[in-house]
């Protein structure tokens, strides 16, 4: 593999990789209906600002997300809204594991 053809699949890795945490998914996911402000994000995970915004800085390193700040809050949002199809992807790919593995012990 050349060099650019290694930096292209380095940048794709940097991106799964920031997303390749169920909190984040979720985060994804609420971020791909509307934007939503840390303190919403806190309340629907159930877990302290702090955390929450660790995450969100991950996604925000990798380019999937970005924020705004209005008043005291800050509102995230997502970049792009290809999200949808790939979730979508990937649990056509979980489907069809079961099905194969349920297939097996028939």
């Amino acid at each position: 593999m050349d060099t650019e053809t290694r930096g292209k699949y380095d940048i794709r890795a940097r991106v799964l990789k920031a997303m390749a945490h169920p909190t984040r998914l979720f985060i994804i996911d609420q971020l791909s209906m509307h934007e939503r402000c840390v303190c919403e994000l806190t309340d629907m995970i159930g877990a302290d600002a702090s955390t929450v915004s660790k995450h969100l800085s991950v996604l925000k390193n990798a380019g999937i997300v970005s924020d705004e700040k209005v008043g005291t809050k800050i509102y995230y949002s997502l970049r792009c809204f290809c999200f949808k199809s790939l979730f979508e992807c990937i649990e056509t790919v979980v489907k069809s594991s079961v099905k194969a593995q349920l297939k097996c012990i028939e």
